[in-house]
């Protein structure tokens, strides 16, 4: 009787164990090091309801930094290492808005075929002009009665624009990956990519003008944390 209560408990761990989810999770900070460019005052005079949801001057978001010039909008990705194996596509969408004639995020990655929900709050036009070379290009007006709408990219594809026509300094960078490990610097330069399996991977980071920078990183077991700095410098 003890044999099979023994037998039972040891098939109930191995099953548990085989079942748990790895969680490693490379975790780091982007900075910049170098002259900071002065850039003008974006002006939108001529579009007056942008001047209104504006108090304060807008700059373009080319180069966003915060405190000891940690660097935003970095898109740090997984390039190399993975499992070759089918993600899921997350169903819930992920949201872009216009809200105050500047698209929000500027750097995001969505996954292939995932929802994109294009929001316009600014009650004026909007063009949403978007330019792939492997994706199909669209080109969309949003008068001021159209809120929202919702596509989607059927091709992995990195880092093509978002942009408008009618207010050329909008402008936003988005790439389409076939996996979902990979995360965009907050203006504290943080990101974090989790719930990755343990391997070997090349991790790249991109900047719309400031390149690319690629390191390896190893993750040897479950649960564990690594950290991974990147540095960025004016050419």
């Amino acid at each position: 009787m003890s044999r099979k209560v023994i037998s039972a408990s040891a098939f109930f761990f191995i099953l548990a164990f085989a079942t748990l989810t790895y969680a490693g999770t490379i975790t780091g900070a982007v900075t910049y090091e170098g002259k900071v460019p002065k850039f003008p005052e974006i002006k939108m005079d001529a579009d007056p309801i942008c001047v209104t949801h504006n108090a304060n001057p807008v700059y373009p978001e080319t180069l966003v930094l915060g405190e000891g010039n940690t660097l935003a909008n970095v898109f740090v990705y997984v390039k190399s290492g993975l499992p070759h194996t089918t993600y899921p596509t997350p169903t819930e969408p992920f949201v872009v808005t216009q809200a105050g004639c500047h698209y929000s995020p500027h750097v995001f990655g969505v996954m292939v075929n995932q929802p994109v929900k294009i929001l316009n709050p600014d009650g004026t036009l909007h063009n949403v002009h978007v330019v792939p070379k492997k994706n199909k290009e669209f080109n969309l007006a949003m008068p001021q009665f159209r809120k929202e709408t919702t596509k989607s990219f059927d091709t992995p594809e990195m880092f093509f624009p978002f942009k408008c026509d009618v207010h050329p300094w909008m402008t936003a960078w988005v790439s389409v990956m076939e996996h979902p490990f990979f995360s965009t610097s907050a203006k504290d330069g943080k990101f974090s990519i989790t719930d990755l399996p343990p391997g070997e991977y090349e991790v790249e980071a991109w900047h719309e003008k400031l390149g690319t920078d690629s390191k390896k990183v190893k993750i040897s077991s479950a649960d564990e944390t690594v950290t991974l700095d990147f540095l960025f410098s004016r050419p």
